[in-house]
């Protein structure tokens, strides 16, 4: 198996979906990253709301505080040295793609080249729709755009866009990022979400997708892009998978079950997860035992994942977060990464 690299989900966004009401303080949240680049991971990912979702209003009676991945990463970038600074995902509608490609331009200035962007449309259209009430788009359309005019704003020294939904004129924006090419991810499950990251991306970022459900994803993208004559060198497949140990799989799935995090799963029965409710959670996720938890690593690798992105605990507090990232870095990722180093098997 090569190297995997693990991934953190950080509480940019999670208030009131994976995680109750109150969670995280902007200190706590710092706390969090910091801790998981001592711990041995290489990536923290944050995700990214504007408003409460009507569900959430319906649970908690105080609101979630959702805080600007972009701001939250450029304070961690002054924390950290080499931990990856990633969204996972940064909703496309919610920004200007000028204002966006400054933001990340600057954040991977700041950090020396450890920016990522995973880039969606976004779970709840209820939030786009708060945003741009008398607004039509078709989401899919508006995403292709997005993603070309980044990667203009990125590279070239003067930039103009005319498309169906977005148009700038002689852009200059500099700094450039330090990156010669900095990642790009498409975000989601869906068909047109793997078009993008197979003709337009770096990597493929979906969301508790099993390794025979990523094997296939993975497929039709290197398809799509042969025949579009393009080379997919360097392709990150980043899953965003949920963790829960237990001394048995029935103890790690009994915590799950009793986790914020199984809730807001249950809440994308209808959008980002509406294919895969019928199906297994534990083979779509990391719950069991460590040993059971690195085989499920090891069929991931095969099946051709490359990044374990923004992987969330199922427990319901800062301090819990904390001990689960420590005994995970203990019991899961450093016998991978030993094992991994002489050869052997984890």
């Amino acid at each position: 198996m090569s190297m995997i690299k693990f991934g953190l989900g950080v509480p940019t966004g999670t208030e009131g979906m994976m995680y109750p009401v109150p969670y995280a303080s902007p200190a706590q949240a710092v706390e969090l990253a910091v801790r998981a680049e001592q711990l041995g991971f290489d990536s923290v990912w944050g995700n990214d709301h504007i408003s409460t979702q009507q569900y959430v209003r319906e649970e908690f009676t105080e609101p979630p505080r959702f805080y600007d991945p972009m701001s939250y990463m450029s304070f961690v970038a002054a924390r950290t040295t080499t931990l990856k600074l990633a969204s996972a995902i940064l909703v496309m509608p919610f920004r200007h793609p000028v204002m966006a490609a400054k933001q990340l331009a600057t954040l991977d200035q700041l950090s020396n080249g450890r920016a990522i962007c995973g880039v969606g449309i976004g779970a709840y259209r209820e939030e786009f729709e708060a945003m741009w009430p008398d607004r039509a788009m078709h989401r899919g359309r508006f995403a292709v755009e997005y993603i070309d005019a980044l990667h203009m704003l990125f590279t070239q020294r003067r930039a103009s866009f005319n498309g169906e939904y977005l148009r700038f004129d002689d852009i200059e924006s500099f700094p450039k990022p330090v990156q010669q090419r900095l990642p790009i991810l498409s975000g989601g499950n869906a068909e047109g979400v793997r078009r993008r990251a197979a003709l337009q991306c770096d990597g493929w970022l979906p969301a508790c997708l099993s390794p025979t459900e990523i094997a296939f994803g993975l497929a039709d993208i290197h398809q799509i892009a042969e025949a579009h004559g393009r080379s997919l060198d360097d392709f990150d497949v980043a899953p965003q998978l949920s963790v829960s140990l237990g001394r048995t799989k029935e103890d790690a799935i009994a915590r799950f079950d009793r986790s914020q995090l199984a809730s807001h799963m249950r809440s994308l029965a209808t959008t980002t997860l509406k294919d895969q409710q019928g199906g297994d959670v534990v083979e779509r996720n990391l719950i069991g035992t460590a040993e059971q938890i690195i085989e499920q690593v090891h069929r991931y690798a095969d099946a051709g994942v490359t990044t374990l992105s923004a992987l969330l605990f199922a427990v319901n507090t800062v301090d819990e977060t904390l001990d689960a990232m420590q005994e995970f870095s203990e019991t899961v990722i450093a016998p991978i990464r030993a094992a991994t180093r002489t050869g052997g098997a984890a």
